[in-house]
């Protein structure tokens, strides 16, 4: 009887060490779908062969491959400007487009770039160079890495393809320079502005840019490296007659480089195109050289 009893004693004690635990972690939430699943169903798009039935959804799961996970980045809202250098006569000019937000804002500025002008921008001989499919691969330590959608050309070409990218994306304060990779004509290593600063005409305008509509006065802006510093700027209305002159003179000038702003102020009586000069005079015979035309729509004053 004692022996029947033990025997049955050990049995109860196996049985309870194999019963799994009535309490106790359930483990990590799982960091991919299973393997394994519920039974087979037919599938629908072979219709002979079978697949597994996806695991039921749980709250400790991840979302659907589809559906990327949150990095808890805000959602980006309303507008954002970027400057955009594109080419006329071998040179860069900047203009500008506003678009919705969005984090990526260099891929954003490429694909404008590619995108090209618009009609009114082009009816003044801006152009791009830069191809479809450009795209940025990666920014670190303030330099943009960067692939071209194409590398054809002579080599001035490319060389004004590569300016434009770099004028562009050097705007954003996490870029200061531009590596392109494959490099395809360019220096094997990072590039920046002063790179192409020879690409630039002698007078630049970064405002107001081609197509926009502006007020009395307006303030004119941009870079120019001419004789004496001296830049001048007159408003033509539309039928090409003067409303409006003034100069101003830039930061720095007679070979280098310099900033120069300045407002004009003029008067028209209804909305109409118009254009806006900057230019430099000739010390020798006072003719309007380096000339720059923004067409413009102007709008009377309140």
């Amino acid at each position: 009887m004692r022996r029947h009893l033990a025997a049955l004693l050990l049995v109860t004690a196996v049985l309870s060490g194999c019963a799994p635990p009535r309490s106790g972690s359930l483990g990590p939430a799982p960091t991919s779908a299973p393997t394994a699943a519920g039974p087979a169903t037919a599938s629908p798009t072979t219709g002979g062969g079978t697949t597994a039935a996806p695991p039921p959804a749980t709250s400790g799961s991840r979302p659907a491959p589809e559906t990327p996970p949150s990095t808890g980045a805000p959602v980006p809202t309303g507008t954002v400007t970027v400057d955009l250098w594109f080419v006329r006569d071998g040179r860069l000019t900047p203009t500008r487009r506003t678009r919705p937000s969005t984090l990526a804002t260099s891929r954003l500025a490429l694909t404008e770039l590619a995108a090209g002008p618009t009609h009114a921008e082009a009816a003044t001989g801006l152009t791009t160079l830069v191809p479809a499919g450009s795209e940025p691969l990666a920014v670190a330590g303030g330099v943009a890495t960067v692939r071209l959608g194409a590398t054809a050309g002579d080599a001035a070409t490319v060389r004004l393809r590569q300016a434009q990218v770099v004028w562009t994306l050097t705007q954003f304060p996490t870029v200061r320079q531009v590596r392109f990779d494959p490099p395809a004509g360019a220096p094997d290593g990072p590039v920046g502005r002063a790179d192409y600063a020879d690409l630039l005409p002698p007078i630049v305008v970064t405002s107001p840019t081609v197509g926009q509509r502006v007020s009395s006065p307006l303030t004119v802006a941009g870079t120019a490296d001419v004789f004496e510093a001296t830049v001048s700027l007159r408003v033509l209305d539309a039928g090409g007659r003067e409303i409006a002159t003034t100069f101003t003179t830039a930061s720095c000038g007679s070979g280098c480089r310099g900033d120069y702003r300045a407002a004009v102020t003029w008067r028209v009586g209804r909305e109409q195109p118009g254009t806006i000069e900057a230019y430099e005079v000739s010390a020798r015979d006072g003719a309007r050289v380096n000339v720059v035309r923004v067409p413009v729509t102007l709008v009377p004053g309140r």
